[in-house]
């Protein structure tokens, strides 16, 4: 045997001997994470695990700590934790949109707004001063349209808002470019939601069913969110069509709500019978103006919710609507007091009395800008689709860029819709039927 031979193997008999490791089990061609301890940490350890053994009451204390802890993390509320109530207000907007949350977590108190109302109005800020409301979380915008985005700027030039939430379809009218604005110069910070995404504002949870993305379709692509407080859920859907409510459907997410907002103000275009079946609702309620001429609600849906035996509740009928609820329990407050029907103008179901005397008297809207002296001519502002088409060189494509591209300051303002020059312009004004 050479001498190395020796020499090596008597190391090796020296180390085991001694139990200490071959420099080989150590370093990165460890089979184990390997951690140097040193003698603190070692004595730290020890002191744990003798308090442990010492006292066994602490071990149950520390896993309650924990588990706080995890609540508090998380969001969750500690199992005896009672919410308290939360309030939802259906604002009476006329023919337009705007719901205002208000609830409190402990002393924070929160303020979501869920749309803003017509253009043509004032209502939404008189009625959030009227609540006391001085600041807003959150502030959503479902789409573009006038009756949705319309008072935003008054909106952010009156309250202190911490966010905005829009889909990120946009318009060329004034309404828009006037909100957008404001929210820049507001400094509030802005997102995008899309489907899927999660969001809790203090006890209140968000659940973002829609769009997916975007392609420019203002009405389809709204911003359709479910808020869900306690066990107590609510679900808003902007003006989204019926193909909108099943790709909301095949999504895979839960959409059951406790209360609907009737999508596109009860319109027949929304409210698919699958969709409203899929949602389970025991309170729907949408928003209309009184007498409108788009014939909001439509006959079907209103047959549709009477006869799966759905509460049904209209602005145009009820006046402002409001649900209260902790969490597990609601009950809902009206304005007025009456019974929807198809059609209905609101006047004639109405019977004029508060069934709540804590809500706030109606807000007359303002009238419209430039309201013309005689009621024969078709506002470009405020008629249907079907209307506008009986003003000339208005066809059905143009009449629904006109219903798209709204509000109008002017008619020379129809210069706006593609195809619409200044020889047609004059032609429109010649025939006298246009006005705003």
């Amino acid at each position: 045997m050479n001498t190395r031979f020796l020499l090596t193997m008597f190391l090796t008999i020296f180390l085991v001997a001694c139990g200490q490791d071959s420099p080989e089990t150590l370093g990165e061609n460890s089979t184990g994470n390997h951690k140097e301890v040193t003698v603190e940490e070692r004595e730290k350890t020890a002191l744990n695990i003798e308090s442990e053994e010492s006292d066994p009451a602490a071990e149950s204390v520390a896993e309650e700590d924990q588990a706080e802890e995890k609540a508090t993390k998380t969001g969750d509320s500690p199992p005896d934790q009672s919410l308290s109530d939360l309030k939802a207000h259906y604002i009476d907007v006329g023919q337009a949109d705007a719901a205002l949350f208000e609830y409190n977590d402990g002393n924070q108190p929160y303020t979501i707004l869920f749309d803003t109302g017509d253009w043509q109005g004032n209502e939404v800020v008189t009625y959030l001063k009227s609540q006391d409301v001085s600041d807003i979380d959150l502030v959503v915008v479902s789409h573009p349209d006038a009756d949705h985005i319309g008072q935003l700027d008054d909106v952010m030039q009156t309250f202190e808002v911490g966010e905005v939430w829009l889909s990120g379809n946009e318009s060329s009218s004034d309404v828009f470019q006037r909100g957008m604005e404001a929210v820049i110069n507001s400094g509030a910070d802005f997102h995008e939601p899309r489907t899927g995404e999660e969001f809790e504002i203090g006890p209140l949870e968000i659940d973002v069913l829609h769009p997916d993305n975007i392609s420019g379709k203002s009405n389809e692509e709204s911003v359709s969110l479910l808020f869900t407080y306690g066990s107590t859920k609510f679900l808003f859907t902007g003006d989204a069509d019926r193909s909108a409510e099943l790709e909301m459907m095949e999504s895979g997410m839960d959409i059951k709500a406790d209360i609907i907002q009737l999508g596109h103000h009860g319109s027949d275009t929304s409210s698919d019978p699958a969709f409203i079946s899929a949602v389970h609702p025991s309170v729907a309620i949408y928003s209309a103006g009184a007498g409108n001429s788009y014939g909001h609600p439509g006959e079907r849906v209103v047959s549709l919710i009477k006869k799966s035996g759905i509460e049904l509740y209209g602005t145009d009928v009820n006046g402002t609507i409001v649900v209260t609820t902790d969490g597990e329990n609601y009950h809902i407050a009206t304005n007025k007091d009456g019974t929807v029907s198809p059609g209905n103008t609101g006047d004639s179901q109405s019977t004029g009395e508060k069934a709540d005397e804590n809500l706030p008297a109606e807000t007359e809207p303002a009238p419209p800008k430039d309201a013309p002296a005689n009621n024969s001519c078709i506002n470009i502002n405020s008629a249907s689709v079907e209307a506008v088409q009986g003003i000339i060189h208005i066809g059905p494509a143009r009449a629904q860029d006109l219903i798209d591209l709204r509000p109008f300051n002017s008619v020379d303002d129809l210069s706006r819709i593609s195809g619409i020059g200044p020889a047609r312009i004059a032609e429109i004004k010649s025939e006298g039927l246009a006005c705003t």
